[in-house]
């Protein structure tokens, strides 16, 4: 149990700078070892020490360097307390996000991590979990990556969509989020709307247009396929969104409105619809999806459906950190669904009246 913490913290012969024992913080915060171990560890148990006192520890820890010895405590508890995380590369958008949150929980829970980008490469795709494994790490979290093996250690896949034994698959109602989009399109008068799909190797690309399809149709809207391009090649820059509304454009087809696969592309289309001499919003209006930081600071706007980024990356640490602390217990979470936002910005208005009335 902590002393008592009125006691004045006792100073400190040795300098801040060459770092402190545990021991010697203990003394200087007039509490036990156990305790400041506890709450430096962040021990489940740590939770019965009064959060005044929890951040008095982790205060004078900051303060005078001190930095725990992690091997220690590795060998001592024979964990490695280092976790992997496979991601298809690592850029601006969907992954950056995702990665901001498992980052923020593992490292608050005391957690080191591996991170490996596969690109899509199917060597790569097979041998990273075994490499991580061999190197130790508690489990796995997979973000917008195929899971096509079973691993031997607990697995949480961001955007997972598959059922795999040992897996819980981190999902975004998609349904919902295709409905908001398409329904805000037809609200403002636009029955002409160009859909911009995902690339093949996506994990979200079969369930996304699946959703927006249907979406479509239960508002009344044709699903042309003059009107539908798809995303291709592997970069995760605007030139893809950009190449395919060219294409989109060549083709001669009018439509009032585009709702593109995610915010890079819709970046890159909306290039394309400025070239061509097209206005946003008040000749075609563009709504993209994910909802990037960047994305707020368009020219216009650009209006999106918001995943929670972010926050499906504390989920998927979370959950997997709660597994790796009850390997026995066999029940685990298979689905956990979160919901989408539709952000209204600049870059979508009502639809032309002479498209529109067609």
């Amino acid at each position: 149990m902590p002393r008592p913490t009125s006691a004045k913290p006792r100073a400190l012969a040795k300098p801040a700078s060459q770092g402190v024992s545990l021991k010697t913080l203990a003394a200087h915060l007039n509490l036990s070892p156990a305790t400041v171990s506890l709450v430096i560890n962040r021990s489940p148990v740590a939770k019965s020490i009064p959060a005044k006192t929890q951040e008095r520890v982790r205060a004078a820890a900051r303060e005078l360097n001190y930095r725990p010895n992690f091997l220690a405590r590795s060998l001592r508890q024979q964990r490695s307390f280092t976790i992997g995380v496979v991601v298809p590369e690592i850029s601006e958008g969907y992954a950056a996000l995702v990665m901001s949150g498992i980052e923020d929980h593992l490292l608050q829970e005391g957690y080191f991590y591996f991170v490996v980008s596969h690109r899509h490469r199917d060597d790569l795709l097979r041998e990273y979990p075994r490499l991580l494994q061999a190197r130790s790490v508690e489990g796995l979290i997979a973000v917008d990556t195929a899971c096509a093996e079973r691993v031997n250690i607990p697995l949480v896949a961001v955007s997972g969509h598959q059922e795999i034994p040992g897996v819980t698959n981190i999902a975004l109602n998609h349904a919902h989020a295709a409905d908001l989009a398409i329904e805000h399109l037809v609200r403002l008068g636009h029955r002409h709307i160009a859909l911009l799909k995902g690339q093949e190797f996506s994990s979200d690309t079969k369930i996304r247009w699946e959703s927006v399809s249907r979406a479509a149709r239960q508002h009344g809207i044709e699903v042309r396929p003059d009107l539908t391009a798809q995303l291709e090649g592997e970069s995760s820059s605007p030139e893809l969104g950009y190449e395919v509304a060219r294409k989109l454009l060549a083709r001669g087809a009018q439509f009032t409105a585009l709702f593109a696969f995610n915010d890079i592309s819709a970046i890159g289309a909306i290039r394309a619809l400025h070239e061509a001499g097209l206005r946003v919003p008040q000749d075609v209006s563009v709504v993209g999806f994910d909802d990037i930081q960047s994305a707020a600071f368009q020219n216009p706007g650009l209006t999106t459906v918001r995943q929670p980024l972010r926050h499906m990356g504390v989920l998927a640490a979370e959950t997997l950190l709660q597994r790796i602390a009850a390997p026995a217990k066999k029940s685990y979470p298979k689905l956990i669904t979160v919901e989408p936002e539709f952000i209204v910005r600049g870059s979508t208005g009502p639809a032309p009246r002479a498209v529109a009335a067609d």
